[in-house]
């Protein structure tokens, strides 16, 4: 048994559980039958609460019509604001003509020099604006935490209203966890120091958001 099974079994023991980590079965039937938690009252819809709690957020959002508007609409964002037109994106992106929109994304995991990252999300949560993605061979978690500029692609049928729609989600199309599950609410931000709140501390000055659908 190795440290980490032994911590694991008193913990087990202390909290009087018995399913073992390996006894997968027992553990979704223990997660299906639990009780969702208490919820606010649900006086929105979806799409509407995500942009305006990104907004909030000091996230900026677009609509479009279609995935293929995407790299014309990134275009005109990043010169708009005078950033780089050249960047990384998720391998999952790459069919997309970013070349045709005057863009030289690359579909690879971003570095420390890259400065403008484009990623999808697996579902966005409407009660707070969030973004849920999952890190994968075709959807590296870098490419949305080195970068300055995030720039996430939702399609709006992949908005779900609360936190616990995105992990059930989860469940029923993964089955699994993948290595890492990262939440983006906004640009990163801390008031560590004195109290002043400061974007880009941790991760992205910015994060714009394109809503597709």
């Amino acid at each position: 048994m190795s440290s980490r099974d032994a911590i694991l079994g008193r913990v087990r023991s202390a909290l009087a559980r018995k399913v073992s980590l390996g006894d997968t079965a027992a553990i979704d039937a223990h997660i299906a039958a639990h009780p969702v938690g208490l919820q606010p009252q649900r006086d929105w819809e979806p799409e509407a609460r995500f942009r305006a709690r990104a907004e909030a957020l000091t996230s900026t959002v677009e609509k479009l019509g279609s995935l293929q508007a995407v790299p014309a609409a990134v275009a005109r964002y990043l010169v708009a604001h005078g950033l780089p037109t050249g960047g990384v994106c998720w391998p999952s992106l790459r069919r997309l003509d970013w070349i045709g929109a005057g863009l030289g994304m690359e579909d690879r995991p971003a570095r420390g020099d890259d400065l403008v990252g484009v990623t999808g999300c697996f579902c966005a949560i409407a009660e707070t604006g969030t973004l849920m993605l999952l890190s994968g061979a075709d959807t590296p978690a870098a490419a949305s935490l080195l970068p300055e500029t995030h720039i996430a692609i939702v399609e709006t049928q992949r908005i779900v209203p609360f936190m616990e729609d995105a992990w059930a989600l989860l469940r029923e199309e993964k089955g699994s966890l993948p290595r890492a599950v990262n939440f983006v609410s906004g640009p990163s931000r801390t008031a560590d120091i004195e109290q002043t709140v400061t974007l880009g501390a941790h991760g992205p000055y910015r994060v714009h958001i394109i809503l597709v659908g």
